[in-house]
C-alpha cells in the first residue's frame, strides 16, 4: 500500500462494536417466560442492563452467574426468587447469531486495514466469538471485561486507537449507541450510528473487490 494510496481513503481502520452490529439475540424464549409468569415484555432486561446490576459484569468483576443472581434479586420484589432466577437463566443464555451479511463486509476490510472489535462484553465473549466462528474476525479485540472499562469512557476507545496502530483522526467508529458514537468523534474519530447493514456498506463502497 502506497502513501497515495492510504492518504486518499476517507480512514485507515475500522473500530466496530459488536452487538447489535455483528451479534445479535434472540429473546423469544425469555418474552415468553414472561408472559408466563406474569410481568411485562422488557422487564427482564430492562433491570439485567441498568448500570447498577451490568456494569460489575461489563467490568469483569462478576461473573455471568452472580449477575443472574443480582437480576433475581431485584425481580424477586415482583414474582417469587424461582420464577425470578429463571428469567435471569433465560436473559444470560438466550441464544445469538452473528449478521453474515456484517461479518464478510468486515471480513472484507480487514483484507484492506486494521479491524478492532472494541465491545462492553462479559469474561465469556472469546468463548461466544468461537462458539460464531468468529475468534478471527478482527485484528485485536478490546473488551470492557479484560481492560476494566467500558464505553464510552475514553480510557477504552484510546485502548483500541493504539491496537489499531492508526491515529485516532483516521479511524472509524461504529456502534448502535449514540453515546458510544459521540465519544469517539470527540476524540477525533469519524463516527457512525449503525442502524442497519446499508449504514456500514456505504462507507466501505470505496474498498476494492477483492
Amino acid at each position: 500500500m502506497t502513501a497515495s494510496e492510504t492518504s486518499s481513503r476517507p480512514f485507515d481502520a475500522v473500530l466496530c462494536d459488536l452487538d447489535n452490529v455483528i451479534r445479535f439475540y434472540d429473546m423469544a424464549s425469555l418474552a415468553e417466560l414472561e408472559r408466563a409468569v406474569g410481568v411485562a415484555e422488557g422487564t427482564t432486561a430492562e433491570v439485567a442492563y441498568a448500570p447498577e446490576v451490568d456494569l460489575p459484569l461489563l467490568l469483569g468483576k462478576i461473573t455471568k452467574e452472580e449477575w443472574v443472581d443480582s437480576i433475581a434479586s431485584v425481580l424477586s420484589d415482583q414474582i417469587p426468587l424461582t420464577n425470578a432466577l429463571e428469567l435471569g437463566m433465560a436473559l444470560a443464555d438466550a441464544p445469538f447469531r452473528a449478521d453474515d451479511v456484517v461479518v464478510a463486509m468486515l471480513r472484507r476490510v480487514r483484507e484492506h486495514m486494521p479491524l478492532v472489535l472494541v465491545t462492553n462484553a462479559t469474561l465469556d465473549l472469546e468463548r461466544d466469538l468461537e462458539s460464531m466462528g468468529l475468534a478471527d474476525l478482527a485484528d485485536h479485540v478490546v473488551s470492557s471485561a479484560r481492560v476494566g472499562v467500558a464505553k464510552p469512557d475514553q480510557v477504552l476507545y484510546e485502548i483500541a486507537v493504539e491496537r489499531a496502530g492508526v491515529a485516532a483522526h483516521r479511524c472509524l467508529f461504529v456502534d448502535d449507541r449514540w453515546e458510544n458514537v459521540e465519544a469517539a468523534v470527540s476524540l477525533g474519530m469519524t463516527g457512525v450510528h449503525y442502524q442497519g447493514p446499508a449504514d456500514l456498506q456505504k462507507l466501505l463502497e470505496f474498498l476494492p473487490d477483492n
